[in-house]
């Protein structure tokens, strides 16, 4: 989110002298996209960024197309997925394209190193959990139902709340283009319109933590050239005195989407969050149903064809959808029509009010499914829309 902040002790003027107290200079460190045009942050290290003892090549990341590229509806449920390990190794691809990725993790430990993805910014909805996002700009909590912004570049590191009562379920999207907020939430100088279903005051952003000047080995793994590289650092990398700018992480919780709602359906743009290169990210959350005597609240059958949908559903609840479950994805590709479930259009008539809860991602290119999401798939899931059918999970076979 494009607003000024700073934290911590800078000097007056940038790229000027800022003495130590026990002699030396902060070293400067300026992180931002678009070379030196698009935002940016000013960073005072104790150390100098720069110092490694080290590097290797950890892994290879490579994301697998299904080979069966047959096309119809997708289900996925990731309550059967793989559980546990490192918000940052353990990631599973479900779906991906050349601009957006989206992945699932369901953490059980925190990681003892630091991460940067240096291929794309990462917008990461929390499902489940809480804990605090450690980066060299601060300290910054989360809680379940926030989006955590992390812009290309930012170095980070995730401490859960492992004693709560709800294990983390973090939903990434990865995309190589800059995350923000739709344009047309914003006028000419940047800031959020009246009208626009979220302001400045829901947005939060770190709080400064005192530098650590330590010595040592530390690791950072950087994301780069598709796989993980280890950078060894000679001292911690959060040493940072202060900074200020337009680059760093920010939070945005669901709850705090206020939903707009008419006498008869609004389309999906009106739940639009943020904004990526070749995706858009809506939030469907609880809020009242149209109010004309004859309004259908239930989406009717659309087609879009020239983009993909896909919903992740935070809730059990969905107004148009059956045989779904807290935690299901669906993928609706370009090329067939979709819409809501047998008889659901007709219940939603005279409703007033959905509990639903969802955060949906359409992609402007075609998606492809990844390998390990075939595991956790329900393979009937394009029959449910047959009268007296619904969505059931068949596990794979040996």
């Amino acid at each position: 989110m494009p607003i000024y902040h700073t934290l911590g002790q800078i000097p007056r003027k940038r790229h000027i002298v800022f003495k130590k107290p026990g002699g030396g200079m902060y070293a400067e460190e300026l992180v931002g996209h678009e070379g030196f045009t698009g935002t940016s942050a000013l960073l005072y290290h104790i150390h100098p960024p720069t110092t490694v003892k080290s590097v290797r090549r950890v892994r290879e990341i490579r994301y697998e197309a299904d080979p069966d590229q047959t096309l119809h509806h997708r289900h996925f449920l990731t309550s059967r997925a793989r559980k546990g390990g490192s918000a940052t190794l353990e990631r599973i691809p479900l779906l991906f394209n050349r601009d957006i990725a989206m992945l699932y993790v369901e953490p059980d430990e925190n990681d003892t190193h630091f991460y940067r993805n240096a291929q794309g910014d990462e917008l990461v909805y929390v499902s489940k959990g809480q804990g605090v996002l450690e980066s060299s700009y601060g300290s910054l909590p989360f809680h379940e139902g926030d989006y955590l912004v992390i812009h290309r570049g930012i170095l980070h590191r995730y401490r859960f709340d492992l004693n709560a009562e709800q294990q983390p379920k973090l939903v990434i999207f990865e995309s190589r283009g800059h995350v923000c907020s739709p344009k047309r939430y914003r006028n000419e100088f940047g800031q959020l319109i009246e009208g626009a279903p979220y302001s400045e005051r829901d947005i939060r952003r770190p709080t400064f933590v005192e530098p650590v000047d330590e010595m040592g080995d530390f690791p950072i793994l950087v994301k780069q050239y598709d796989g993980i590289n280890e950078i060894m650092l000679d001292h911690h990398p959060l040493d940072v005195v202060g900074w200020d700018g337009y680059f760093y992480p920010w939070a945005f919780n669901i709850n705090d989407f206020e939903p707009i709602v008419g006498r008869v359906h609004q389309p999906p743009p009106v739940h639009q969050t943020f904004q990526g290169e070749g995706f858009v990210v809506c939030s469907f959350c609880p809020r009242p149903y149209d109010f004309h005597p004859e309004a259908v609240p239930a989406p009717y059958n659309h087609s879009n064809v020239d983009s993909d949908e896909v919903l992740y559903y935070a809730s059990s609840e969905f107004m148009s959808r059956k045989g779904i479950e807290f935690g299901s994805i669906t993928h609706h590709p370009d090329g067939i029509p979709h819409g809501p479930h047998p008889g659901r259009a007709e219940a939603s008539i005279g409703a007033k009010y959905t509990d639903e809860l969802a955060v949906m991602m359409d992609s402007f290119r075609p998606l492809k499914v990844a390998k390990q999401a075939l595991e956790f798939e329900d393979k009937d899931y394009h029959k449910s829309w047959l009268q007296g059918q619904h969505a059931q999970f068949n596990p794979p076979t040996s």
